[in-house]
């Protein structure tokens, strides 16, 4: 339906179990390759799956969040146009597989996820690292920030749970260049809960809490992750915050291309999510968010996270899709 701008309006709550689909498929694309050692197939079987969706979906959709610059992926590239052209304008931002390393060895914690806001909406995030710092709903806005240190932001958080610091557990990425700030971290009794990849599961942790055990995720990691994050707690409740971090003048350079003015800029979730959203995320192996694929003798069974920022619903979805058999012949 046309607005007083002759645009057309986007409609979340029709779009959203397309959205769905979309993560599905892209998740059971890569089902017969968990465990078999080779991330680039699984990646690029989630890819193709996950395209082939968009393209069914009555929207005209621009990736702005995906699998990197034109010339580094052949498909769902930055800048890539996806959907039917015949619906809304909007912005996709895609991780396909979610934990390639994951899926290949079969850990838990593989996901794909995608998100989807009206054109122009979600942060166009260079492909640079982020210093990111999450924690769920409830809390006093502000209540700690990226400027304080790791220790001070335990302090604050424990003290606006009215708990023990050594009551607060903290997700972190194992990383080389996060050993300082685990080192500080465990100095004030805190927990920390240690994951080898896949930070956009890592922060949507913070937001359910009461079920996986974490308070607070901070470190860095992928900028584009980051803004998926973002949109999974626009959805369910939560503050974060976000700083792009810049190694040399390339990445400086990607940041300018990107349209980023500021390269100091602190932004919070609503600064890279600036209207409501719509996301979607399908389990690949079980982890603490989501149930992996599980296959069955005539069905493949996927879990899926839909949400809604609008209303902030939360659905949980179960999804058996037939599985083909060989015939036996007589």
């Amino acid at each position: 339906m046309p607005n007083k701008n002759n645009d057309i309006v986007f409609h979340d709550r029709m779009l959203s179990l397309g959205l769905a689909r979309v993560s599905e498929a892209a998740a059971m694309a890569s089902a017969k390759l968990i465990g078999r050692g080779d991330e680039k197939a699984a990646d690029q079987a989630a890819v193709n799956a996950m395209r082939d969706q968009l393209n069914l979906l009555d929207i005209k959709g621009v990736v702005v969040i995906g699998e990197g610059e034109r010339d580094e992926a052949p498909m769902l590239y930055i800048g890539e146009e996806v959907g039917s052209g015949n619906g809304p304008e909007v912005d996709i931002a895609l991780d396909p597989l979610e934990g390639t390393t994951l899926t290949a060895k079969d850990m838990p914690n593989a996901l794909t996820v995608i998100a989807m806001a009206p054109r122009g909406t979600l942060l166009h995030a260079p492909d640079v690292y982020m210093d990111k710092l999450a924690i769920g709903p409830g809390y006093p806005q502000d209540v700690v920030s990226l400027q304080m240190s790791p220790a001070e932001r335990v302090q604050a958080l424990a003290k606006a749970r009215g708990c023990d610091q050594s009551d607060i557990t903290v997700c972190v990425l194992e990383r080389p260049r996060h050993e300082d700030m685990i080192a500080e971290l465990r100095s004030t009794g805190a927990a920390i809960r240690l994951i080898t990849d896949g930070d956009v599961a890592g922060v949507i942790h913070c937001a359910e809490a009461h079920i996986t055990g974490i308070d607070m995720y901070m470190g860095s990691g992928g900028a584009p992750e980051g803004v998926l994050a973002a949109s999974a707690l626009k959805c369910m409740g939560g503050q974060m915050w976000g700083q792009l971090l810049f190694r040399n003048d390339d990445e400086k350079g990607r940041a300018a291309k990107a349209g980023i003015k500021d390269l100091d800029r602190i932004y919070t979730r609503d600064d890279m999510v600036t209207q409501d959203v719509i996301f979607a995320a399908t389990g690949v192996t079980d982890g603490s968010i989501l149930q992996g694929l599980k296959r069955e003798p005539e069905f493949l069974e996927a879990e899926t996270l839909l949400m809604r920022s609008k209303t902030g619903s939360v659905r949980r979805m179960r999804y058996r899709n037939p599985v083909s058999r060989p015939a036996t012949g007589r």
